[in-house]
C-alpha cells in the first residue's frame, strides 16, 4: 500500500466512525460532515475489484446459478461485445424466474397424477439475457465512496459494475468493499491505546503490552504498581470507548513485591 493509499484509507475509516457514533448519539452532524469532506477525493478504483465473474447472453440459468455458487457473490453482469455491460443477473432474479416458473408448471399440470407432474416440472429453461435486470446501474472508477454507497442504497443493490465512460467493465464494487475501509486498522487502534494508558498510568505504561487483532484489544504484563494495576478497569471503560474495539481483554496483574520490599512480622 502506498502513502497516498494508506491516507485515504485513515481517512475512509475516520468516516466510518463519525458515522457509526452519530447513529449512537455520540457525534454530531458536524462531525460527520468533516469525516466526509476529508475523502473527497477517495475513488471508487480505490476499493474495486477487477477480477470480475461476469456470463455473456446465452449463458443459461443454471450456469449462472452454479457460478453464484462457487464465487460467494449475489450478482454477475452480462456483457456484449467489447466487454460493454447489458445488464446485471442477480440472485434475485433467478428466484423470481424460479418463481414464475413453478407457477406455470402448476397450471400445466392441474389434473395430472402425482407422477406425471413431477416429469412435467423443471428448471427455468432461460439465459442471461432474459433473466438480467437492464439497463445495469453502473458507476464510474472516479466516482467517491459515499456516492457509491449512495446508489447502492437508492436502487437497493448490493455490487455496482465499474465502467469506464464508454461503458466497458472495469471492474466491481460491493458493499462489503465499501464497509470494509471502515474498519480501523488494528496499529492505529494500538497507537491510540499506547496513547490512553500513557496518560492514566503512573509507572512507565511500556510496562503493560498491548496486543490488537480484528479490533480485540488484550493488555499484557504487569503493571508499575498495585496503584496502576487499581486504575486498569477505569483505562479498560475507556478503551472500549475508541472507535473500531470490538472487545477488551484484561490479562494484567499488579507487580510482585520483591522479597527485600516485603513487610516482616514483628
Amino acid at each position: 500500500m502506498t502513502s497516498r493509499e494508506a491516507q485515504m484509507d485513515a481517512m475512509l475509516r475516520h468516516l466510518g466512525a463519525a458515522y457509526y457514533e452519530s447513529l449512537h448519539g455520540r457525534a454530531s452532524a458536524a462531525d460527520v460532515a468533516r469525516a466526509r469532506g476529508a475523502i473527497e477525493e477517495c475513488m471508487v478504483r480505490d476499493v474495486m475489484t477487477t477480477g470480475v465473474v461476469t456470463v455473456d447472453r446465452i449463458t443459461p440459468y443454471k450456469e449462472i446459478a452454479q457460478l453464484l455458487a462457487k464465487h460467494k457473490i449475489s450478482a454477475v453482469p452480462v456483457l456484449i461485445m467489447g466487454r460493454h455491460v447489458a445488464g446485471v443477473v442477480s440472485e434475485a432474479d433467478l428466484l423470481a424466474a424460479q418463481d414464475q416458473a413453478a407457477r406455470e408448471d402448476r397450471d400445466r399440470t392441474t389434473g395430472l397424477l402425482p407422477w406425471a407432474r413431477h416429469r412435467v416440472a423443471q428448471h427455468p429453461k432461460r439465459t442471461a439475457e432474459e433473466l438480467m435486470t437492464k439497463p445495469a446501474i453502473t458507476i464510474h472508477p472516479d466516482a467517491p465512496i459515499p456516492r457509491a454507497a449512495a446508489v447502492m442504497h437508492s436502487h437497493h443493490v448490493k455490487r455496482l459494475p465499474v465502467v469506464d465512460p464508454g461503458g466497458k467493465l472495469m471492474g466491481i464494487v460491493s458493499r462489503r468493499d465499501l464497509l470494509s475501509v471502515f474498519l480501523r486498522p488494528d496499529a492505529q487502534i494500538e497507537a491510540e491505546v499506547r496513547e490512553l494508558l500513557s496518560e492514566i498510568l503512573f509507572a512507565d505504561p511500556e510496562t503493560v503490552r498491548i496486543a490488537v487483532h480484528g479490533g480485540v484489544v488484550t493488555l499484557l504484563g504487569q503493571t508499575g504498581s498495585q496503584d496502576d494495576h487499581d486504575l486498569i478497569p477505569v483505562a479498560v471503560r475507556l478503551i472500549w470507548d475508541i472507535d473500531g474495539v470490538v472487545d477488551v481483554v484484561d490479562k494484567t496483574s499488579a507487580e510482585a513485591v520483591p522479597a527485600s520490599r516485603a513487610t516482616i512480622p514483628a
